[in-house]
């Protein structure tokens, strides 16, 4: 069922907003956690709510031309004050409140932020700490909590509401008139997985482009039920929130982590999107559950796996399995795959994975359970979505075949080029750094890849994160990454290392939860301190790690491994706000352990 977004006369997000608000005003569009449980928004109620902010930021000098942050998880009061604030002609930008007091302090001044709509005290007492690096920020305002009587620099979000109820009601639809495709309507600040971030912008035609180029595609439906967890800072939760207003899909909205299980199993939605991580979580903690249990339902599983992948590979070539595999799948859906569709509450249509590389072993699984999984690819430069596979040509291990109206090269050297709407205005205040960027409107991705017989992108590696031995030999680290983490069921991330190196080793860190499951079953503390070095949790990893070897090409085998005493941090930077790997960091912080593998060691590749 085709969106609104082929209606005429839509050139901005809030007349997009108003165009769905049209369409289908009695509608649910938003759940949210209460304090008595969920509650809804329809869509009349959200324009009303998005009114009202608009309104009041208005008064507080909020339009065109200025930009306002939000600083918060992901919840309902984030979209509600991200349309607002588009409403009144500003631009959001968008902060991870994993980010620290100085990230905060540095994102706000480069963007010129006026106003900062902080999730709760926290929040607010870290911008507090640096209030004199951000002199242009005139009001916090405050999502969740009270607001001291005499404070002069926090508002209330409900005070700002009250501030745009009594303001002039023509004042809204003045400023969402003047709106044009061209202006800024998000900044969103790069990851930063080597040096400062950069602020990327994004205009309202570069998402009216995302919502045309994925309207056609069945991707949100009005009869879906959509489970929003992504962060919101992230450009990937932003591209969703414009799929969402575009199809008029009913979104259940909870940023916590901890709860995604928990809300799938009650709310049992249709669509979800997520990172791979999440998928890799979930492999992961059945393959432990299933060792764990061992015997009988141990064979079952691996009996099931074997048959579902079988059957799933024919129904992506197009060929019809013969009878004795359907009886088979039939045995092995009702025994294994119902239960584990149950996880998820048994209605969901397809996932939507982005942010980096899903592996194979990890989609081509789901897919045999009957739970579909389709990558996308994309920047923050390209407004998060240039590719999406369809679900007629899966291939797991390519991404698919670009969007409508999104071109893409290769170039010499292997790196994808990308050309269209979706692809970035500029980086804010660097015109170095964007004429370095984008040459004749061919955006740099810094990715390399190359297509396959039908068109579809494949993704090999970073252009910058590409190892090459000391043989001459080159390594891509992200692929054997992802398939360390699939081979092995208790490895949360791990590092490929070898740049310059005559061979390669890794750095592996553990799953907690994953991890106290296997001692509870052996009678072990779960004191990660004394489970890294036992020699029975080591032999598990090296088991995942010998199967990988197994697939690679000599220079690329891991012939070394360290798994360290805890997960790769934001706090240390070694993970970006988004969960990326700061690959340079990690190898500083290791450096002793790196060089101890080389130490005296003479072995070429």
């Amino acid at each position: 069922m085709a969106g609104i977004i082929s209606e005429p006369g839509i050139t901005s997000i809030p007349g997009l907003l108003r165009a769905r608000i049209a369409r289908t005003p009695d509608t649910e569009a938003f759940r949210y956690r209460a304090r008595s449980g969920w509650e809804s928004l329809t869509w009349a109620e959200t324009g009303a709510k998005v009114r009202e902010i608009a309104l009041g930021l208005l008064a507080l000098g909020v339009g065109a031309g200025r930009t306002a942050a939000i600083l918060s998880g992901t919840r309902v009061e984030w979209l509600l004050a991200d349309l607002g604030v588009l409403a009144t002609g500003a631009a959001t930008t968008t902060i991870y409140p994993t980010n620290t007091a100085d990230e905060c302090a540095f994102v706000l001044a480069d963007s010129g932020s006026a106003v900062v709509f902080a999730e709760d005290q926290d929040q607010v007492a870290k911008l507090r700490s640096v209030r004199d690096q951000v002199p242009g920020v005139a009001k916090v305002i405050l999502i969740e909590g009270a607001v001291a009587a005499d404070d002069d620099w926090v508002l209330s979000l409900d005070d700002v509401i009250a501030l745009g109820r009594s303001s002039e009601p023509d004042a809204y639809e003045r400023a969402v008139a003047a709106i044009t495709p061209d202006q800024l309507a998000t900044l969103i600040y790069t990851s930063g997985t080597t040096g400062r971030p950069k602020g990327v912008e994004l205009t309202h035609d570069n998402w009216l482009y995302i919502a045309e180029a994925v309207d056609p595609l069945d991707l949100m439906r009005p009869d879906d039920l959509h489970l929003l967890w992504l962060p919101m800072s992230h450009v990937f939760g932003k591209a969703i929130e414009i799929a969402v207003i575009n199809g008029g899909t009913p979104t259940a909205v909870d940023g916590v982590v901890d709860r995604i299980a928990a809300n799938m199993a009650e709310l049992r939605p249709t669509v979800l999107g997520a990172a791979p991580r999440v998928f890799e979580k979930i492999y992961n903690t059945v393959l432990a559950t299933v060792r764990a249990e061992g015997g009988v339902k141990l064979k079952l599983f691996r009996w099931a796996r074997g048959v579902g992948l079988r059957h799933a590979a024919n129904r992506r070539a197009g060929r019809s399995s013969p009878l004795w595999l359907r009886v088979r799948f039939a045995i092995a859906d009702k025994l294994v795959f119902t239960k584990l569709r149950a996880r998820f509450g048994g209605r969901v249509r397809y996932f939507v994975s982005g942010s980096a590389p899903l592996s194979p072993e990890i989609g081509e699984f789901f897919d045999a359970a009957g739970l579909q999984i389709r990558e996308g690819y994309g920047l923050t430069e390209t407004s998060a979505a240039s590719f999406l596979a369809r679900p007629e040509e899966l291939r797991f291990g390519v991404i698919g075949r670009p969007l409508p109206g999104t071109e893409v090269r290769i170039a010499d050297d292997g790196e994808v080029l990308i050309k269209g709407r979706g692809v970035m205005r500029g980086y804010r205040g660097l015109p170095e750094a964007t004429a370095a960027a984008l040459e004749d409107g061919w955006l740099r991705t810094g990715d390399i890849g190359e297509f396959d017989e039908r068109g579809r992108l494949r993704i090999t590696d970073r252009k910058k994160e590409l190892i090459k031995t000391s043989g001459g030999k080159y390594v891509a680290p992200q692929a054997i990454e992802g398939k360390i983490k699939t081979a092995c069921p208790y490895v949360a991330n791990a590092l490929v290392h070898g740049d310059r190196r005559n061979f390669c080793v890794a750095l592996v860190t553990l799953d907690p939860d994953l991890v106290a499951k296997w001692a509870g079953a052996r009678g072990l503390s779960a004191d990660m301190a004394e489970l890294t070095p036992n020699p029975e949790l080591r032999a598990a990893v090296q088991e995942g790690v010998d199967a990988v070897n197994a697939t690679l090409a000599r220079h690329e085998t891991i012939k070394a491994f360290a798994i360290l005493g805890d997960d790769f941090t934001v706090e240390r930077g070694e993970l970006t706000p988004s969960m990326k790997m700061r690959r340079r960091v990690i190898e500083q912080h290791y450096a002793d352990l790196l060089d101890g593998f080389y130490d005296g060691m003479i072995e070429t590749v």
